[in-house]
């Protein structure tokens, strides 16, 4: 039986990552760099081994997610991280325009990041729309908006398992 040992050995190490961040508030403030969510994600990708080769901020707004999500997918990396419209405002509208891209979800990333958030947060964590899937042979995460969210994210499930995701992705 294969176990996900076996399948990391001899699976590319390094990946290259599309970070977009998705709020009205910080698409307006981008030039002063207030989005510590985006910046989390970059130094966890990157102290991890892995390169970040696109960044953006993005307004919620359906049609600026699409155009930022595809802009994202047409860049050289393996996988992308969103943060930001997974909650239940009427804003919150990321889950909606990128589970319509999916091709396969990956479940059981958002049942364990809401149960990694529960034992940090509580009872909020069922706020929390987190997701996962594939599309065009990318990996895509979107979570909230948070920097503690992004952190726990990458640390506790997304970097730990990336490497065995992408083989499998690749596949």
């Amino acid at each position: 039986m294969a176990t996900p040992a076996k399948h990391k050995k001899g699976a590319k190490k390094h990946y290259k990552c599309a970070i977009l961040t998705i709020s009205t508030s910080k698409y307006w403030k981008k030039e002063k760099g207030e989005d510590i969510s985006g910046e989390t994600a970059k130094e966890l990708v990157t102290r991890s081994g892995h390169e970040v080769v696109y960044y953006d901020v993005v307004p919620d707004e359906e049609g600026k997610i699409h155009e930022g999500i595809s802009k994202a997918l047409n860049t050289d990396a393996d996988f992308i991280i969103t943060s930001g419209g997974t909650g239940l405002t009427k804003s919150d509208v990321t889950i909606e325009v990128i589970s319509k891209l999916l091709k396969k979800e990956l479940p059981g990333f958002g049942e364990l990041f809401r149960q990694k958030s529960y034992e940090e947060i509580g009872t909020a964590a069922v706020l929390s729309r987190a997701i996962a899937g594939v599309i065009n042979q990318k990996a895509v995460f979107c979570l909230p908006g948070s920097p503690d969210a992004v952190r726990l994210a990458l640390t506790e499930i997304i970097m730990p398992e990336i490497v065995h995701i992408m083989k499998h992705v690749g596949e």
